[in-house]
């Protein structure tokens, strides 16, 4: 069927002028909701007298901040939530409470600082002011908002202190966030966290006040961030320059088991379930995100938890022996969990990380029959044979560097580099294989619908393995026809086609477009009744939404000229026609 000839308008059919006034009906009425959405929102008060937009460079950054103290009789609660206006279903805030502080059998005295991440409720309703929606698009996988979890970033401080019942100082200052800028926010609590303990409220009210004051987090801009009288500079008066604001210290995470980390790529590459046993939240949340971190530019699709408890909301889903384990990285620190978890096909257990420049013992893999229940020696147990060659390069140039005590950042970025080689070479082939399933250009007619992409075939990428595969750009020899049918079954995979078949799709959408630009629709409309001119005006309205919505990547001017063909068409119909096309508010 024609995308915008004269379709559907044989006898019997309702009529386009019909359709118009349906149009135009539907369009006030979203336009009256959303604006009594906007209206609803901004009459949403902080307590204080403020509006909710008064937060919305807040929002850009944080959902919230809270502080999660201990109380003797009710166990953890969130004593603070600010702003205050700040919205948190009782499951989430339950989450944010057990999280937020170290598992009751690792002995964090003194401060610590972790990460965690948590599913949030459905139903939630999307903030209409959400400064960081339009930037989103443009930013690499790694550095996106996550749309289903929040992050929550902690500052525990847990000391003696005799006046209280219980002995100790006990308190969590946490950011909950959905953007996954971890180093960024872990440097921010450090400035903040300290002062906040002896001050109390006023100062991170202060604080608050601060972020609603930074610029939105706009791609490949240097952003100068003020933070109660430090100013950090994120990409020098007193400032903290941050050269990257996600990144974790690979090296000082990966070196008990840097002997492992190509295998510990493949089983994170596909989407295999992996649990970490570290002593502290510090240790395990910092290795599960290096992980997750160790294929990028891919995004890890899979669930991950950088701090996970028995308390979690998902702890029975997850730990069920009634079906195989989930696609899923779990960063555990209770011993409860050797035994809970001891089904599980791929465990690493690691000690303390030792301060740059100390290198603890490698680990061996060994086989899971060895896992003792709650106090197994350090190591990665599983079964699992690689499918590819260990790359003996890296590991002498990694031994290499500890000799010569090459600092933990100098190792990191060495790390870094041939991890992202091997993703690269690993997803070059892929990358190159699904650009070839885009139609050709000329293929596009404007007055046919956009054609479709031909079907991703796993037998035909296979065959060009042969000659355009990862030994043009890889050392590392084994068995990658097994590590890509492997792969093709993961959901990391599933989730990477879904995203570049989307991106595909819209630029065949964006092309369509360019096409009708260029089309003489003044032309066309004098070869064509009143009718066919009204659904061709409809039709070019509604691809107009499509690229509003969908942000379609086209070009500058475009969406400008079909605007102007618009509005020209809509003129050279009849005075009465016209009233009603121009009813919808698009032109």
């Amino acid at each position: 069927m024609a995308l915008l000839g004269p379709a559907g308008l044989g006898p019997g059919s309702r009529g386009p002028l019909d359709e118009a006034v349906e149009v135009a009906e539907r369009r006030e009425a979203s336009a009256l909701v959303a604006a009594g959405a906007a209206l609803e929102d901004d009459e949403e008060d902080d307590g204080r007298g403020r509006g909710l937009l008064r937060w919305d460079s807040f929002s850009a950054w944080l959902h919230c901040v809270c502080v999660v103290g201990f109380d003797l009789e009710l166990g953890q609660a969130v004593e603070v939530i600010y702003p205050q206006h700040s919205k948190l279903t009782d499951k989430e805030k339950t989450n944010i409470c057990y999280l937020s502080f170290p598992d009751s059998n690792s002995g964090c005295l003194g401060d610590t600082q972790f990460c965690f991440r948590f599913r949030q409720s459905s139903g939630r309703r999307v903030s209409l002011h959400c400064l960081l929606d339009q930037f989103d698009k443009d930013l690499p996988v790694y550095l996106k908002k996550d749309p289903a979890y929040f992050y929550g970033y902690v500052y525990f401080r847990q000391v003696r202190d005799k006046t209280l019942k219980r002995g100790y100082f006990q308190k969590s200052l946490v950011l909950i966030s959905k953007l996954p800028y971890i180093h960024f926010f872990h440097t921010v609590l450090k400035q903040i966290a300290p002062e906040y303990f002896e001050k109390n409220e006023p100062y991170l009210e202060a604080a608050c006040n601060d972020v609603d004051r930074w610029p939105a987090p706009v791609p490949g801009k240097t952003l100068h961030l003020p933070i109660m009288g430090v100013v950090m500079k994120a990409d020098t008066n007193i400032s903290v320059i941050l050269p990257t604001v996600h990144e974790v210290d690979l090296f000082r995470c990966f070196c008990p088991v840097f002997l492992h980390s190509q295998m510990l790529w493949e089983l994170v590459l596909l989407g295999e379930p992996l649990v970490v046993m570290a002593p502290s939240p510090s240790e395990s949340s910092e290795t599960v995100l290096a992980l997750v971190n160790c294929i990028s530019p891919l995004k890890y699709f899979s669930d991950f938890r950088p701090y996970f408890t028995i308390h979690d909301s998902e702890f029975k889903e997850y730990t069920t022996r009634t079906q195989a384990p989930p696609s899923v990285i779990l960063g555990v620190t209770n011993p409860f969990f050797a035994k809970t978890l001891q089904h599980w096909p791929h465990i690493i257990r690691i000690g303390d990380l030792k301060p740059a420049g100390e290198i603890p013992k490698q680990v061996k893999v060994k086989k899971l029959k060895n896992l003792k229940t709650l106090d197994s020696k350090p190591g990665v147990y599983t079964s699992y044979k690689p499918y590819l060659n260990r790359d003996e390069e890296i590991i002498k140039q990694l031994q290499k560097g500890v000799q010569q005590k090459r600092p933990s950042e100098a190792q990191s970025v060495i790390l870094r580099r041939y991890f992202l080689e091997l993703t690269q070479s690993f997803i070059i082939p892929l990358e190159r294989y699904v650009a070839s399933l885009m139609p050709l250009q000329k293929s596009i007619s404007p007055w046919k619908s956009p054609p479709q992409l031909r079907q991703f075939l796993p037998e035909e990428f296979m065959k060009t393995l042969e000659k355009t595969g990862p030994q043009l750009t890889s050392r590392i020899k084994g068995d990658w026809i097994g590590l890509y049918k492997h792969f093709l079954k993961s959901p990391n995979f599933d989730g990477w086609f879904k995203a570049r078949r989307k991106e595909m799709t819209q630029k065949l959408e964006a092309l369509h477009l360019e096409a009708l630009c260029e089309e003489d629709l003044l032309l066309w409309i004098q070869k064509h009744t009143e009718v066919e001119t009204v659904d061709l005006v409809l039709k070019l309205k509604n691809k107009l939404l499509q690229a509003d919505r969908e942000h379609l990547p086209v070009k500058p001017d475009t969406v400008e000229k079909l605007r102007t063909h618009i509005d020209a068409i809509i003129l050279a119909l009849p005075e009465d026609l016209q009233g009603i096309l121009l009813k919808t508010g698009m032109t």
